[in-house]
């Protein structure tokens, strides 16, 4: 049955007769705050990226500061030659299902989740082997400190009884475990009894997959306690319910094929290069000239902040990189490099005019919206940068040789990486214009080799800019980053979340990684 045909009478009532009372204080929720996974609640393949994998437990947790704390790992030490991981796992740990949880089941998700080569990045993992019951040892093929994102991210699943199946019916050591799952409608979970930490007052949970304005009804008539809204519905909470809202590092930005079109191709005849935005003073004067807190008030409707960079407020994020908005020097930055205004107010070098398009996904409002006001904005230094929506499929055709709208935002430098290193121009959708900048992968290579994550914060800041060069806007302006998204929802009264993380990029449910410390604060 589509989503759009399910009234919200209709879905409350297939959750009450499944057991869950939607108005049951303390003990139960509704939450209506999107995420279905395609593929089902499996780590292997992707479950649990963008927020904790609930069903399962993760080597390490974050706190609401992002800062590391343990989960199944109690200790975890890396060699000086980078290359081995030492981790020691908490004793008499148990599936929901009863069966122990050692490192072999751990061994097992490492080498199996390599295996089948999914959307985990584990390409630099060489194997997982087991010490004994409580220790195991995770061997590297090369210096790769971003492979630390995986201790936070992957699930572990068991090793006995994993296989075809299990990502309906996932088995794991997390705080929740599954009782019902009907595809495009809801999902219900309950408490694992066999949790070892905190799970908080909530003994059965029930998220709804309805669509936006579904959702918003299922608040106003008060049949859930949650629901995330978009921008255009954030300003108006129902009765009974209050605002809550999510720092993001969820960007919007527009990448700029860097090289010259020289009639390069690649793949299946994909075009790469530029001429107009392969210029470095055109891709500096947009930066110059996009007015990002008119950005947010237009297209967001006041609900975001301003994006310098791909991880703005992360620790490994360079805020010394940014340029301030300042169209006058924009527009001398294009005289100085000979880019002369034509009679149509576009302006022209050697024959060739400043214009090219702003390519978005034509089904996403927010990044029309995101494009037309760029659009209008950079006109006035006399670049005409039309707006123009494709398909995904399209987009995937033309993202090398003409700028798009594209949207990122991780709690992992890996993201960093992936964007700008030059061996990865063309791969999927990372590095799509390819930038090269042999100092930049430098930088980047000292990064990966740093001795613990924290320790290569500095080399991803210098990446950015480092006094001289950098992909950032004082750098080579390798992309105009635009906005961070606040993530907005509707929160019951009753219901005290706590302090949030940054969320990253809006998959999935970031919301619900603090969900321990969740209360229900009625009587």
């Amino acid at each position: 049955m589509a989503i759009h045909r399910i009234t919200v009478s209709a879905l409350l009532a297939t959750a009450l007769l499944s057991g869950t009372a939607i108005a049951a204080p303390k003990s139960q929720l509704v939450l209506a705050i999107g995420g279905e996974p395609e593929g089902g609640y499996d780590p292997l393949t992707g479950w649990g990226r963008y927020g904790h994998p609930l069903f399962q437990s993760t080597l390490l947790a974050r706190d609401a500061e992002l800062k590391t704390k343990p989960d199944l790992a109690t200790e975890w030490t890396l060699s000086d030659d980078r290359l081995t991981w030492t981790i020691k796992l908490r004793p008499d740990t148990q599936f929901s299902d009863g069966s122990p949880l050692t490192a072999e089941d751990v061994a097992f998700t490492f080498n199996e989740a390599a295996k089948i080569g999914s959307a985990i990045d584990l390409t630099a993992l060489e194997a997982a082997r087991v010490i004994d019951d409580q220790t195991l040892e995770i061997k590297l093929n090369k210096p790769w400190i971003t492979f630390t994102e995986n201790f936070y991210a992957l699930g572990i699943v068991p090793s006995d009884s994993y296989g075809e199946g299990y990502a309906r019916n996932p088995v794991g050591s997390g705080p929740y475990k599954l009782v019902s799952w009907t595809e495009g409608q809801q999902l219900i979970v309950e408490k694992n009894p066999n949790y070892y930490g905190e799970t908080g007052p909530f003994e059965r949970i029930t998220f709804l997959f309805t669509a936006e304005d579904t959702s918003l009804a299922a608040a106003q008539a008060g049949q859930v306690d949650m629901v995330s809204v978009p921008a255009t519905a954030a300003d108006a909470a129902p009765q009974g319910f209050k605002q809550v809202v999510a720092q993001s590092v969820d960007n919007r930005g527009i990448v700029f094929p860097m090289a010259r079109d020289e009639g390069q191709v690649v793949g299946e005849g994909t075009k790469v290069g530029n001429n107009v935005t392969a210029d470095p003073a055109i891709r500096r004067a947009v930066n110059l000239g996009i007015d990002r807190n008119q950005l947010i008030e237009v297209a967001l409707l006041g609900h975001g902040s301003p994006a310098a960079g791909p991880a703005d407020g992360l620790p490994w994020s360079n805020p010394d990189a940014a340029l301030a908005f300042d169209p006058e020097q924009a527009k001398s930055v294009l005289d100085e490099a000979g880019w002369v205004v034509g009679s149509d107010g576009i302006r022209v070098k050697d024959g060739l005019r400043a214009a090219f398009p702003v390519n978005y996904p034509a089904s996403d409002s927010t990044r029309r919206a995101l494009a037309e006001t760029v659009s209008a904005q950079v006109k006035a230094l006399g670049i005409e940068a039309k707006a123009t929506g494709k398909s995904w499929d399209e987009i995937g055709r033309i993202m090398h040789s003409e700028p798009v709208l594209f949207g990122w935002g991780s709690h992992s430098p890996l993201e960093v990486y992936n964007l700008y290193q030059s061996s990865l121009s063309g791969v999927e959708f990372y590095n799509a214009g390819f930038y090269s900048n042999p100092v930049v992968d430098q930088h980047l290579s000292a990064a990966q080799s740093a001795e613990s994550l924290e320790a290569s914060f500095p080399d991803w800041r210098q990446a950015e800019w480092d006094g001289t060069t950098g992909f950032g806007a004082k750098g080579d302006a390798a992309w105009a980053w635009l906005v961070n998204l606040d993530h907005v929802y509707y929160v019951n009264e009753c219901l005290e979340i706590g302090t949030t993380q940054i969320e990253p990029h809006g998959h999935g449910w970031p919301i619900t990684a603090m969900m321990q410390n969740w209360k229900w604060t009625c009587e």
